[in-house]
């Protein structure tokens, strides 16, 4: 039986997901930037940002049991493996399959919000967590009790806009201390900020920060599934 056409109801209730994708490619953001990685895709998220790029993983998708998720893991014999969405933890069994993909052997991240509570994960997962700026239009929406669990292997990603958010984005960087918990990640706003701009405010302001663009859309453009 093909595991995408299994309804619901025949799936162990906490060991299924709705899965909208599980591709393989080249991770364009966060620390394993450059490096082959896994992307599975969870379907639904509760926020709504301005410049979203996935809003075709909001709805639809195809109920998947962990171990079909698992087999299609195995058959790109990846060492990354990305969980990502939508918003992945808008689904709670997202905990039990990021357990299953740290015991069969994967380097696992997961790309979240920063919504939604984080603590709860295994701990062999590198949580690398946005801090929704202003202009992402979700700012309210920050959990900023998130930062208090964070450690040196998570990382934190602001998607800067405009000035106005890369100074929102400095005054949180100070507030928080975030550099002395984990590394901190500025990205520009595809197609609304320029990277050297961004670089340019970074070095007069001598961040300690990483700059970061989307490196699989200088690669592919903005294409879904890439």
């Amino acid at each position: 039986m093909n595991p995408a056409s299994v309804r619901r109801d025949d799936l162990p209730a906490a060991e299924r997901l709705r899965i909208t994708e599980i591709f393989y490619s080249i991770q364009g953001e966060a620390d394993s930037v450059g490096w082959p990685t896994v992307f599975v895709r969870l379907t639904g998220c509760p926020l709504r940002c301005q410049y979203c790029d996935t809003a075709y993983a909001f709805h639809g998708g195809e109920w998947r049991s962990f171990d079909a998720i698992l087999k299609d893991v195995a058959q790109y014999r990846p060492e990354f493996v990305t969980v990502t969405g939508g918003e992945p933890l808008a689904q709670p069994n997202c905990l039990g399959l990021l357990t299953r993909l740290c015991d069969a052997g994967y380097r696992v991240s997961i790309e979240t919000s920063g919504a939604l509570p984080i603590a709860d994960m295994d701990a062999r997962v590198v949580r690398v967590m946005d801090l929704k700026t202003p202009g992402s239009g979700e700012s309210a929406r920050n959990l900023y009790a998130n930062l208090a669990v964070l450690r040196a292997q998570d990382q934190v990603k602001f998607v800067i806009c405009d000035r106005a958010d890369y100074e929102w984005s400095r005054r949180k960087l100070e507030k928080f201390r975030l550099s002395e918990r984990c590394q901190v990640l500025f990205s520009p706003s595809y197609t609304q900020l320029e990277v050297r701009t961004l670089a340019e405010w970074m070095l007069a302001d001598r961040l300690p920060v990483r700059l970061q663009v989307q490196l699989h859309k200088y690669i592919w453009g903005d294409v879904p599934g890439r």
